[in-house]
């Protein structure tokens, strides 16, 4: 009876350590077998399937491809015009911001035939998130000429801190958000989604200093020009005029000057709609329903900063604003002299 027993006991406990065994392989193989940027290189299939990519969706060729196109474009444009008017810090703010822009969409172009290649998918992810940073930058770089030109009595803040505050601003949120960047993209490559959070949680900390920055710079604009228009009888009695005003007596402020004004706060307003978006599009997590949107992502993020880019390199300010070609004809002046 007791042998018995003893026997029965025995195969229980080899039943239960097979199925435990058993499952652990299964566990195991379910987890090697699971879908990520480092398991589904060769491309979309039955074990890989699209719908388990970050984004869920084959990215659309044309519209990526134009986009490609388009930015390249920009940069090569800016670059020229760049180095013709000698606009040294515009034209490396601008022309970095259009060309990781390109480099970008390429990445997304290199995940239309494979939505699961990590070369495509760091580049996308780290480019299209610090480009625009850099546009912001090339905006903020025109603050200083503009209150310098207009009259710097009406600023809150001295027209020579401007580019330093802003762009030093701008400067921090690009690191922010390059750190965030290289570290979500190497544990989505990885299949770390711990390491994932992370990064994720710095590139939303980066946009949303990068908003707090932009908000602050417009509301700073808003005051100086309030300040600008209540000023109106100050100017007309005082001896002191400024440039713009000196300019604009003798009939020598052109129709370029309001149209420039015009396009830096358009290229603004489509930057901060960008950053805006990111915010709800990033805090959601990776691969959440917004994330997954292509049309939205295209419309808030590509075209806005497509909007941006197209403004301030066709209505540059080396042909549109007063300061800059002031600047670029005593540049040639000076190298003509003997």
């Amino acid at each position: 009876m007791t042998a018995n027993r003893s026997r029965s006991a025995s195969r229980t406990l080899f039943v239960s350590l097979a199925l435990l065994s058993l499952l652990s392989v299964t566990k195991a193989q379910e987890t090697f077998e699971r879908p990520s940027y480092r398991t589904c290189q060769d491309g979309v299939s039955a074990r890989c399937p699209v719908e388990a990519t970050t984004y869920g969706y084959y990215p659309d060729l044309g519209v990526n491809a134009f986009f490609l196109g388009f930015f390249a474009l920009l940069f090569l444009a800016s670059l020229g015009i760049g180095i013709w008017s000698r606009t040294w810090t515009y034209t490396l703010a601008l022309g970095g911001g259009t060309f990781l822009e390109a480099v970008g969409y390429a990445g997304r172009v290199m995940m239309h035939s494979n939505p699961w290649t990590k070369q495509g998918f760091e580049m996308q992810i780290c480019c299209l998130i610090l480009g625009p940073s850099f546009v912001a930058a090339a905006i903020y770089l025109t603050l200083k000429h503009f209150v310098l030109y207009c009259g710097p009595q009406y600023s809150l803040l001295k027209a020579r801190l401007y580019p330093w505050v802003f762009v030093g601003c701008d400067f921090a949120s690009i690191v922010l958000q390059a750190i965030g960047g290289g570290v979500a993209a190497s544990g989505g490559s990885s299949d770390n989604i711990d390491t994932v959070n992370v990064g994720n949680n710095v590139i939303i900390t980066g946009i949303a200093f990068q908003v707090a920055t932009m908000s602050a710079c417009g509301l700073l604009v808003a005051i100086y020009l309030w300040r600008y228009r209540k000023g109106r009888a100050e100017r007309e009695a005082s001896t002191e005029k400024s440039a713009y005003e000196v300019n604009k007596s003798q009939g020598a402020v052109s129709r370029r000057f309001y149209v420039f004004g015009g396009m830096v706060a358009l290229a603004y307003v489509t930057i901060l709609i960008r950053c805006i978006y990111r915010l709800p599009e990033m805090a959601g997590g990776w691969g959440n329903p917004l994330m997954r949107k292509e049309g939205e992502f295209l419309l808030l993020d590509g075209m806005m900063v497509a909007i941006a880019c197209f403004v301030l390199v066709v209505f540059h300010p080396a042909f549109f604003f007063e300061p800059f070609r002031a600047f670029r004809q005593r540049k040639a002046v000076t190298n003509l002299r003997p």
